[in-house]
């Protein structure tokens, strides 16, 4: 199990590698909702996604050995770009599958670097399978982009910073896929302070953990096509991820995709911040429902800023902001 004590590690281990990312209030949420909103800017990350915390905590504790065989991943993206810079600095050989659907803006940064890239699977679980297989076959350490400790550690790094600039939080609101990136914040917050509403938000397109956690086990679920595509996918059989939300996590949120384009849309018109779907999706339910968050300190958690630019243009060709109001 995952300990408050493993995520303070995990900031000294990465602390000198990483953004401190700010956390900053928005005026034009606040006033819509009724409450204090801020938001913790992990779209201006190394990366342009918080991924690099956990991927650079996991492949620092690599031993000797396994740096000599190399690393494999599957990803929809982000953590792939994260090993592929972890990779770099530790001089290790890495081979990375994504989807063949993966946005070309996420592409195009991987193959920046020199690692094999891999194109396989039309969903993000047909790539995670086929890195799984190469670990096993190959002899390489497979990083997970959820399931592991050291990586869950290494993202809940953002939580001791979310305590630390605004100790008196109400609610904190996280984008869930495989649920690292919760677990760590959760698990962070409730340590030091119990009181601390944890919020996960998922697509209604892709709502593989809201389903798991009404059945109280991980399910399969049939996924429609979305925006949030770092997201998308189902979660691994037996992942720790799953029994830490069990625990940590409060409320869980389904969204809908229109509502994401707008998030999307209101990040640049009013805060000036890029957003991918998966990143916007922590401040859609403050649109859906502004009613939820009067009077309180509320952090909505950007998680990346990798989105295509021909759709990043076509939302902000389409959506108003007084289509909120």
């Amino acid at each position: 199990m995952i300990s408050l004590r493993n995520i303070e590690d995990a900031r000294e281990t990465i602390g000198n590698l990483v953004e401190r990312t700010p956390l900053v209030r928005s005026q034009f949420l606040s006033n819509f909702c009724g409450g204090e909103v801020y938001l913790k800017l992990e779209n201006l990350q190394i990366t342009n996604s918080f991924k690099i915390r956990g991927a650079l905590n996991k492949m620092l504790h690599l031993s000797v050995e396994e740096m000599r065989r190399g690393v494999v991943t599957a990803s929809a993206g982000n953590h792939a770009l994260a090993v592929a810079i972890g990779a770099e600095k530790l001089n290790l050989s890495v081979k990375i599958v994504v989807p063949r659907n993966t946005p070309k803006v996420k592409i195009d940064k991987i193959r920046k670097y020199d690692v094999e890239l891999i194109l396989h699977g039309d969903i993000y679980d047909e790539a995670e399978q086929k890195a799984i297989d190469l670990a096993k076959k190959d002899g390489l350490t497979y990083i997970s982009p959820y399931n592991d400790t050291l990586v869950v550690a290494g993202q809940g790094t953002i939580g001791l910073e979310i305590l630390e600039d605004l100790p008196t939080v109400d609610a904190v609101m996280v984008p869930v896929g495989g649920g690292g990136l919760i677990s760590g914040i959760s698990l962070a917050l409730k340590s030091i302070e119990p009181s601390v509403q944890v919020m996960g938000v998922q697509s209604e397109a892709s709502p593989v953990m809201y389903e798991s956690l009404k059945a109280g086990k991980i399910v399969d679920v049939e996924m429609r096509e979305s925006i949030a595509d770092g997201l998308f996918g189902g979660i691994e059989k037996g992942s720790i991820t799953f029994g830490i939300v069990q625990e940590y996590v409060d409320d869980f949120l389904l969204v809908k995709e229109e509502t994401i384009r707008k998030a999307i849309f209101l990040l640049w018109g009013k805060e000036k911040q890029v957003a991918e779907g998966a990143g916007a999706v922590s401040i859609a339910p403050i649109i859906e429902n502004k009613g939820l968050f009067v009077g309180k300190e509320v952090v909505a958690v950007i998680s990346g800023g990798n989105i295509e630019d021909k759709l990043f243009r076509s939302i902000l060709a389409s959506e108003t902001t007084e289509a909120l109001i």
